[in-house]
């Protein structure tokens, strides 16, 4: 065959891996292979890398430092500054991946919107997804100013007398301050009074992924709980994409970080139609294809929409062991194309294991007797790094019904206890 019919054959494949569904799946680390890249490799994009290696798909995880978790498992790794536009794109034309996945809000997302543009790659869900939903006042006003979805009294404020003005000018106290970009509850206040606002403004200004300078300060909901709607966009039957809903995951969070969830979620027939109705506007409305998690409010009937990511989402681990196929399986299947089964397995829950030292490359003891409680599994996820807050690990588990399945969990979480390494080496 003639160079110029190799050439030709090759831009065809990269087009139609870009362009259109099904994909066709090659080998990995040859000329057939689908090439998948992670913008973000911690604990979930090492399940969506997992997950995308069973259906035989090269990965490439990205992160901003050494021998992150989904590294560990991917066929390739870089760390990058994921902010740092040139940086990224540069990568992004060396590896020449089909799919990118972005699993962090971190990211350059100007230069995703060129890549996507051009044509280079496939961005999930979308790059204008990705763009919106790394910002909570682009998500905030989407869903409340343009899609009209129930959401908390909010504003937003780029100063300390901005923030004052808001509360005092109808947001009120008790009020929640967070970041307009950050994660797993990292810059998040609850203020109780106008003595809570200069703290709540500098722990904003630490906490954010990106120093924006600017923060949302939102109303309290008085609601009896809160869940996450897991949402997957995908090819249906008909060829066609479609929204499957998962259970809803209930959760517990301590200072905006989740440590406990549990599936399903006990809920009335109009709240969770609601809850549906939520999910399936706003994730319409960001389109393309892969799982999102839709945070939401619930009292009685009643259901508010608080928050959206475009990936699978930290509540939803639970899924490992509750469904057939775990949030993870979803979001890969649905971004390859692939048909993708939303269903039940049992009542599951997930407890987290958080490290309790400042160390690295610690030991955890007691793995054993976690294992040997009924129905519970372990994932460890190898973080090169312990902190005293910081997820290390998480503890899953099935029961006859929820309330067996989360004690089971948390049992077995409670007997992993993470130490500091003393041996020597």
């Amino acid at each position: 065959m003639q160079r110029l019919d190799i050439f030709r054959i090759k831009t065809e494949r990269m087009t139609a891996l870009h362009h259109s569904y099904p994909v066709v799946f090659g080998t990995p680390l040859s000329p057939s292979a689908v090439r998948v890249m992670l913008l973000g490799a911690g604990e979930l994009g090492k399940e969506v890398i997992i997950a995308l290696q069973r259906l035989g798909v090269e990965t490439i995880a990205v992160d901003r430092y050494a021998n992150a978790p989904g590294m560990q498992a991917a066929h390739r790794a870089h760390v990058v500054t994921m902010t740092d536009g040139p940086a990224l794109r540069a990568l992004i034309e060396k590896e020449k991946p089909h799919i990118i996945v972005p699993e962090i809000e971190a990211i350059a997302t100007g230069t995703l919107q060129e890549i996507e543009e051009e044509a280079l790659a496939r961005i999930i869900p979308t790059a204008r997804a990705t763009r919106l939903t790394m910002d909570r006042e682009g998500i905030r006003r989407l869903a409340a100013e343009k899609l009209g979805l129930p959401v908390s009294p909010y504003a937003f404020a780029g100063s300390r007398e901005e923030l004052r003005a808001a509360i005092d000018g109808g947001i009120g106290y008790p009020c929640l301050v967070k970041p307009t970009m950050s994660s797993s509850g990292k810059g998040q206040s609850v203020l109780r009074g106008p003595e809570d606002v200069e703290r709540a403004w500098e722990y904003a200004m630490q906490g954010g992924r990106v120093n924006r300078g600017r923060v949302i300060v939102e109303g309290f909901i008085h609601f009896d709980y809160e869940i996450t709607q897991l949402t997957v966009r995908a090819i249906g039957e008909s060829g066609e994409t479609e929204t499957f809903f998962c259970e809803p995951v209930g959760h517990v969070q301590c200072d905006g970080d989740y440590v406990e969830s549990w599936q399903p979620q006990a809920m009335s027939g109009p709240a969770l139609e609601k809850t549906r109705a939520i999910a399936g506007a706003i994730t319409g409305d960001l389109g393309g294809l892969g799982l999102f998690g839709v945070e939401l409010f619930v009292k009685g009937d009643q259901v508010w929409f608080s928050e959206v990511s475009p990936r699978p989402h930290d509540t939803g681990l639970v899924t490992l062991a509750s469904q057939r196929l775990s949030e993870f399986e979803l979001h890969a299947r649905a971004i390859l194309g692939l048909p993708v089964d939303v269903s039940l397995r049992a009542p599951g829950a997930s407890a987290v294991i958080y490290g309790g030292v400042a160390a690295e490359g610690i030991v955890f003891d007691g793995v054993a007797d976690a294992l040997a409680v009924p129905g519970a599994d372990l994932r460890l996820f190898g973080k090169p790094e312990s902190f005293i807050k910081r997820r290390m690990g998480v503890a899953i588990a099935v029961g006859a019904d929820v309330e067996e399945a989360r004690k089971r969990a948390k049992l077995a979480a409670s007997r992993v206890k993470p130490r500091p390494d003393k041996s020597s080496r």
